[in-house]
């Protein structure tokens, strides 16, 4: 475990939440918790599976954006995938229906071979039972069985070695996948018409002649009020047009009239998708910012 309280410099007569934190993750008892940092949060212009900014972004309807060629090579990899299951789920159902048909007619062989058995042991019990009643009952009966175990045991197989005794390795069955493609973010059926084409405005500087990738809170500004987005600002995109707002421009100036000021088109709720974005660091805002790994906790009866 971890040291004792009593061997610290400080020898005091407190176990302070400093000790305590020492000693649980010095002997690796209890849940270990760490707060995420701005470089462990994904940038709101970036994608969701490249964490890169966008060449050619798009959004899904719950506000997830997506670099257009890496969500298309998803979209393909995913349906060859479902093909390739229909394909192994397909082989197993022949498989399980041809094996069916062949325990039917095991099953009608046997029933045959057990009436005809029947059958020669209905004329044997009478030839023998008018025989043993001629002679006065001296004979014997007759064994049917060859093996030394009576009482009708012969026919079970008690040694477990023998081929008929061994378990069976049983193939996993595999279930019917299912046939349409979701999103890798919210798990929701995605389509082709559903991803909708992004233009951010970008945010032009004369004097500055960085390159847009390595601005990283000052890549893009709102395409109304030219205000900057960032992580700690909540931006939207308007469907029509693929133009992103921020949520105060939508609250302040789109609400009210429900139109787009940059097309005059007349906009409904849906139109406007908000952006599922990262956080700051400081604020909670978007993703949880606070990984915990679960760890063995000590009860005391």
């Amino acid at each position: 475990m971890g040291r004792r309280h009593g061997a610290n410099c400080t020898n005091g007569s407190v176990y302070t939440y400093h000790e305590k934190a020492k000693d649980k993750r010095e002997s690796g008892w209890g849940s270990l918790a760490a707060r995420l940092g701005k470089d462990s949060v994904k940038n709101f212009d970036c994608c969701c599976l490249t964490l890169q900014p966008c060449q050619q972004p798009v959004v899904t309807l719950e506000g997830y954006l997506f670099d257009k060629m890496a969500i298309i090579e998803y979209m393909v990899h995913q349906k060859k995938e479902i093909a390739r299951k229909l394909k192994e789920y397909e082989k197993q159902v022949k498989k399980i229906q041809k094996e069916s048909t062949m325990k039917a007619s095991e099953g009608d062989v046997l029933e045959k071979k057990r009436f005809l058995e029947t059958e020669s042991s209905i004329k044997t019990k009478q030839a023998h039972a008018s025989t043993s009643h001629g002679e006065g009952g001296a004979r014997a009966k007759t064994v049917a069985s060859v093996s030394n175990m009576s009482d009708g045991k012969d026919r079970q197989l008690p040694s477990f070695w023998i081929p008929n005794e061994t378990p069976d390795n049983k193939e996993t069955v595999i279930q019917k996948p299912e046939e349409k493609v979701r999103c890798p973010m919210s798990g929701k059926v995605l389509k082709m018409k559903d991803l909708i084409d992004v233009k951010f405005t970008i945010a032009k500087d004369e004097d500055d002649k960085r390159s847009l990738i390595v601005k990283d809170d000052e890549r893009y500004i709102c395409a109304v009020t030219r205000d900057l987005l960032s992580n700690s600002v909540p931006c939207a995109v308007l469907r029509d047009s693929g133009d992103v707002v921020t949520l105060e421009c939508v609250e302040k100036l789109i609400r009210p009239d429900m139109l787009n000021p940059i097309t005059g088109q007349k906009l409904r709720e849906k139109d406007i998708i908000q952006i599922q974005r990262g956080a700051t660091g400081f604020a909670g805002s978007g993703v949880e910012l606070k990984a915990v790994k679960a760890g063995a906790a000590m009860q005391v009866a």
